[in-house]
């Protein structure tokens, strides 16, 4: 079998959804843990903007989680009392599904991907992890802002968002682009570029990982659309 990713967004509307959907940061975990067929799974905030800054963005939270399968992996997003609950309270909620093809490094100390090998082409997602160290956060969000302003006029760029477990220290990032040319574009110029340097000249990182992933389906809409309508057949 080959292992399916779900990455599911939830946006809250009045306050007293965002409260529930912050208490469910801690409330949910036991009954994640009790999900049938459930691997790997995490709980995440979002940052204001793009999502990609040190401010939480109370109105969007995220579960990310691992499946033996994709078939298994639509029927308890779509059916599992985690996801139910959260899309009750929720004014809109996305989830898209994930083929790993590549993965290095590790979460939570563990590797929580198994990639299999994908055919050449097509559409693909990029996850970026790391826990930055305390004493580099000023000097790592500092060059942020930068990267933020280029992914957002990136005309390339399908979609795009900033999470993560504990504000500051805990960073995702999540992309999805139309092909790797594209995606490899902006990785390699410019202050991305400029801040996979510094990453690795001044260790910035406790611990990082970096994934890629086929985008196999979603479910829901972002923004009242499928942000990956056109890039993926029907």
């Amino acid at each position: 079998m080959t292992q399916a990713v779900s990455l599911s967004l939830f946006r809250f509307g009045g306050i007293g959804a965002r409260l529930w959907a912050l208490g469910q940061m801690g409330l949910a975990r036991a009954a994640m843990a009790r999900t049938p067929d459930i691997g790997f799974w995490k709980l995440c905030g979002s940052g204001t903007g793009e999502g990609f800054t040190p401010i939480p963005n109370t109105a969007v939270y995220a579960i990310l989680a691992t499946w033996p399968d994709a078939e298994t992996a639509h029927k308890r997003v779509s059916y599992a009392p985690v996801w139910c609950r959260y899309r009750d309270h929720a004014e809109e909620s996305w989830t898209v599904f994930l083929t790993p093809t590549q993965s290095r490094g590790e979460w939570s100390g563990v590797a929580p991907f198994e990639p299999e090998p994908a055919p050449q082409g097509g559409p693909l997602a990029a996850l970026t992890r790391a826990t930055v160290k305390p004493g580099v956060a000023a000097r790592f969000w500092k060059r942020v802002p930068n990267i933020s302003a280029v992914i957002g006029t990136d005309p390339n760029v399908a979609f795009k968002i900033g999470i993560g477990e504990v504000p500051l220290f805990h960073q995702v990032t999540f992309s999805i682009w139309p092909s790797e040319k594209a995606m490899a574009g902006f990785a390699r110029t410019g202050p991305h570029a400029a801040a996979i340097r510094a990453v690795r000249d001044e260790g910035w990182f406790r611990e990082e990982l970096y994934a890629r992933f086929t985008v196999h389906s979603d479910l829901g809409s972002w923004n009242g659309k499928s942000p990956i309508s056109g890039l993926v057949p029907a």
